[in-house]
């Protein structure tokens, strides 16, 4: 570990409701594991949640808390089973253990487990590579787990469920358990030519969401706002949708996708919130049957077998509760960090995706510099002023 100073500078935050304080002379994080890696911070992506979380007092286990969840850099030590990295290689750590703070991204070095660890293809450079991976590990388990997405098709890619599915019960989380294994059945799973709506397509998670599905055979709706991103996505070669829906009236948006698609749509995405989340439950709820037939009257005999419609939300579900037709999900992001055999599947599966030009990376719409940056970036964010593409901070 040559090179390495026993103390680094760091992002602290003291309290909630207050900017990060920078820090000097804060201790190198140590590894603990042999299946651990440390990499020294180049750049930062920023997320929404970093600044959401101290400003509405969720998601922050201890104070003071060091955040940021998405980083590239490079690896300066290894352990004996991280045998895919050397000291030197590029990399992206994605951090979606917010509880162990030697993998928070605002410090000049990071300690990561190896399978939560991506390698950057020569083709992209560690800016963009510090733009993707939070948005990929969602937007995967989303699609892979809770809608039953099979990515074998793809880059050589996982069958999640099928993956967890074959995972011993009790190694599993227990608060994700019933979303790994219980909440969507082999007959409900998407298949290719399936729709899926994403609600918030100038997100990055509904920008990679779009691609993934996309590449899984998937026919996609967006729903957004035209007056900020239309011509932007419907012009778009790779994030223009299969239909483009305005979302400036929800009624409106459940009209247009009921007259449309009726029983054809089984599957929606939402990364804005409860209300569109709301709108897309609406437009979800009705009864399926497995031969796509009208929806049976009150009397329908109790063999009749319904095929339920699945909802994803990414930051808020509905108030209004599930019925027989309708079932709501939450990412399992655990997977990526508890369950090693998940995590390793996904790392590997975005460096062939990446290194094969499958999935275009989001757009740099705000570059700081240095920890001061952080808080520059994540003001940017509170005025709405990061719509359509990523913020990242740059320490070299």
């Amino acid at each position: 570990m040559s090179g390495v100073p026993t103390t680094q500078r760091i992002a602290a935050l003291n309290a909630l409701r207050e900017p990060y304080t920078i820090v000097d002379g804060h201790p190198i994080p140590v590894i603990k594991d042999d299946d651990e890696v440390l990499v020294k911070c180049q750049v930062i992506g920023l997320n929404p949640i970093d600044w959401k979380a101290p400003d509405f007092g969720f998601g922050i286990p201890v104070l003071p808390y060091i955040a940021g969840r998405e980083l590239s850099g490079r690896v300066v030590k290894t352990s004996a089973t991280s045998s895919r990295f050397k000291e030197g290689d590029n990399v992206i750590v994605i951090s979606t253990d917010y509880r162990d703070l030697r993998k928070a991204a605002y410090q000049e070095y990071v300690v990561s487990s190896h399978f939560n660890v991506v390698k950057i293809p020569p083709s992209l450079s560690l800016r963009s590579g510090a733009t993707i991976g939070v948005a990929f590990v969602a937007t995967a388990l989303a699609l892979g787990i809770s809608m039953g997405v099979d990515f074998s098709s793809v880059a050589n890619g996982p069958d999640l469920l099928k993956l967890v599915k074959n995972v011993d019960r009790e190694s599993l989380p227990e608060d994700i358990r019933a979303e790994c294994l219980d909440n969507i059945l082999p007959s409900e799973r998407a298949l290719p030519g399936d729709w899926v709506i994403i609600w918030g397509g100038s997100s990055t998670s509904a920008n990679i969401a779009l691609q993934l599905a996309r590449l899984a055979g998937l026919r996609v709706v967006t729903v957004v706002d035209k007056a900020k991103h239309g011509l932007r996505l419907s012009t778009h070669e790779v994030l223009r949708p299969d239909l483009l829906i305005d979302s400036h009236d929800p009624d409106r948006v459940v009209e247009i996708l009921k007259s449309n698609f009726g029983e054809q749509l089984r599957f929606a995405l939402d990364t804005r919130g409860r209300e569109s989340a709301s709108a897309l439950a609406k437009a979800l709820r009705r009864l399926h049957n497995a031969d796509s037939s009208p929806p049976s009257p009150p009397g329908t005999p109790k063999g009749t077998k319904i095929i339920r419609s699945h909802l994803v939300g990414l930051t808020g579900l509905p108030k209004e509760p599930v019925d027989e037709s309708l079932v709501y999900h939450t990412v399992p992001i655990k997977l990526y960090h508890e369950v090693p055999s998940v995590g390793e599947e996904l790392s590997l599966w975005l460096e062939r995706l990446l290194g094969g030009n499958f999935l275009v990376t989001p757009d740099i719409i705000a570059v700081d510099e240095g920890f001061h940056g952080i808080n520059k970036g994540l003001d940017r964010m509170r005025r709405g002023e990061i719509s359509g593409g990523k913020a990242v901070v740059t320490l070299e």
